[in-house]
């Protein structure tokens, strides 16, 4: 049974020592310990799933569940409970939020300025031809903005990008939910990444060379998926040249970036360079091929599933009668719906208005446009210079979590009970640094920059919330031994585990919306898995990962998002439907890939 060793005083009555854990402490056994343990679970997954409860709602309801499980199933006291609930929800906050804050937080200054308009504007001009521009837009500087925000901005922003560009919404939404997979894992400065070690146990750098040695493969179908969703066959045939480089660069940096060179630099290097390579051979390419013409063949609607028309839905085929038209011929105006969340009112007027017409934008203010996302990358590349990076390292705080004492069944203290973080070199902290540049370089005053700053935090609300809940429930799994229970059991999966372990990441996915909440959930329990059936732990933690990206175009979180930010409100089935294939074959190829990785057909591949 689960045991805290206990010592009593005269006045205060019993003070808590230690908690021993235990994952057969329901009953004694092992098989009723792992099923209460689901129990947080299953309450998170139904009440998001089934009941379409809000996720920091469903969060806070798993927490509570959690709770009851560890203190009555699992005989873990009260008080060092909640400290493992508050030690999860300060790791929630600091440093995963601090950087997602920090992220918006520069990308709403170019929306007040105007330049992410004229990013868009640019990104347009790159290229005349449509499956060209879907790569740009949606695979290269979508991946760019998972790379600094994710929480459903690169879906949002890309589609509506993508209709302004002439693409007709329904298309748009397709394809920016099949290009938020390859970069998910690595999103938001490497939040899943940096999450999924903290929850483990495993060193981040062990993780993300494993992650940098799995979703690459990912990243080499994705820019031909978009290609033949544009243009079918016939795309696929003239213009697999730029899909190719697009998809085999971004692969190319994104390994030896998570493996050799930065977490956080990791997708905002694979971006860009793919996207500079992307425009190098676009515009090397005969002009026969590269023609500025509709391809494929479009029809002039895309008939919806009413047998309607979702073209007067907002996109530039509108002949201005539809709801994004305006009365104004063809000018693409997505009205309404959703921007990504601690988008500021700015921000959400830039995303939700796409101006047509053609204009000369100031070579000056593209540069400016371009700057953020330059800045960005000087300032993390700068810290991880050889005679920087040792001290900025030392700058860290680290304790053990007062109160809270945690034996694992090997008699070390647990992982779970000590914090730790880098201060200055982490993403959050250097994504300020930058910010502040940026500030200056568009011509932003301080009080206008704290401005936005706060309204990024007050927009962040929910989501803080959320994700502070969906911490503080691993953490509390994770130190009352619920995880290894269930780690444990699963554990009888032998060597079809590595075959499955993607597919709990997916499923984790699909259902919150957020790689960073699944490997959360399901870190700790992949690498009990992993130990427990003698396999690399972190095969399995970086399967959890890799496997979740898949789920991402899947999750209701994405379907609203997408379906509102190019006005085509309560065609989420609709869009389900398009990409569930594509979902499932891409994790039928990733669980092969991670199967092989676990035998000596491709245990070479290993970090």
């Amino acid at each position: 049974m689960t045991s805290a060793t206990v010592l009593s005083g005269p006045l205060a009555g019993p003070v808590l020592a230690v908690y021993q854990q235990d994952p057969k402490a329901v009953g004694g056994s092992l098989g009723w310990s792992a099923l209460v343990s689901v129990v947080p679970l299953a309450v998170v997954l139904v009440a998001l799933g089934a009941l379409r409860v809000r996720a920091q709602w469903a969060a806070l309801a798993g927490l509570v569940a959690s709770l009851v499980v560890a203190i009555v199933g699992f005989a873990m006291p009260v008080g060092m409970a909640l400290l493992a609930a508050a030690h999860g929800a300060f790791f929630g906050l600091f440093p995963i939020m601090w950087i997602v804050v920090n992220a918006l937080w520069v990308f709403n200054m170019t929306v007040a300025t105007g330049h992410f308009d004229v990013l868009r504007r640019s990104f347009g001009a790159l290229s005349s031809d449509r499956r060209t521009q879907a790569i740009l837009v949606a695979f290269c500087f979508g991946a760019l903005l998972e790379a600094l925000a994710g929480f459903g901005a690169p879906v949002a922003i890309s589609a509506v990008m993508l209709v302004a560009l002439g693409f007709r919404p329904l298309r748009a939404a397709v394809l920016a939910l099949v290009a938020n997979t390859a970069p998910v894992a690595f999103g938001a400065m490497g939040v899943p990444v940096i999450t999924l070690a903290q929850v483990s146990g495993l060193p981040l750098g062990d993780v993300a060379s494993m992650v940098g040695r799995q979703t690459p493969f990912l990243a080499l179908f994705v820019p031909l998926v978009l290609v033949f969703l544009v243009d079918g066959r016939r795309g696929v045939r003239e213009a697999w040249v730029p899909a190719v480089v697009a998809g085999v660069v971004f692969a190319i940096v994104q390994f030896a970036t998570s493996n050799y060179v930065s977490v956080p630099l990791t997708d905002i290097l694979a971006a860009l360079l793919s996207a500079v390579a992307v425009v190098v051979v676009a515009r090397a390419m005969p002009h026969a091929v590269w023609a500025a013409r509709r391809p494929g063949g479009e029809p002039e609607a895309e008939p919806g599933p009413d047998g309607g028309s979702l073209v007067g839905a907002g996109g530039p085929d509108s002949s201005g009668e539809g709801t994004g038209g305006s009365g104004r011929g063809g000018d693409p105006r997505p009205t309404g719906g959703p921007v990504p969340a601690g988008t500021s009112p700015e921000g959400a007027e830039a995303v939700a208005t796409v101006r047509s017409g053609a204009r000369v934008d100031d070579p000056r203010e593209i540069r400016r446009a371009y700057a953020p996302y330059v800045i960005i990358v000087l300032v993390f590349a700068i810290v991880q210079l050889p005679g920087i990076k040792p001290g900025v390292d030392k700058l860290k705080l680290a304790f053990h979590w007062p109160g809270l004492d945690v034996v694992a069944m090997n008699g070390k203290a647990s992982s779970t009970t000590q914090y730790s973080l880098t201060w200055l070199s982490t993403a959050g902290t250097l994504m300020l640094i930058a910010g502040v540049i940026v500030a200056a370089v568009l011509g932003i005053g301080a009080a206008e920059a704290v401005r936005i700053w706060g309204r990024t935090v007050a927009d962040l609300k929910w989501a803080i919330l959320t994700v502070a809940a969906v911490l503080a429930l691993a953490y509390v799994m994770n130190a009352s031994a619920q995880t290894t229970a269930i780690g444990l059991l699963i554990a009888g999966a032998g060597g079809a585990l590595a075959f499955l372990s993607p597919l709990l990441g997916w499923f984790g996915v699909a259902v919150t919306g957020s790689d960073t909440s699944s490997n959360a959930l399901f870190g700790s329990l992949q690498v009990t898995a992993a130990n427990t059936a003698g396999l690399p732990p972190e095969l399995l933690a970086g399967a959890n990962s890799s496997g979740g990206v898949l789920g991402k175009m899947l999750s209701p979180q994405n379907l609203t998002i997408a379906v509102a930010a190019v006005k085509l409100d309560g065609q989420e089935g609709v869009l389900l439907r398009k990409v569930v294939g594509w979902s499932l074959g891409m994790l039928l190829v990733l669980a092969i890939l991670i199967y092989l990785q676990s035998t000596p057909v491709l245990g070479w591949m290993l970090p």
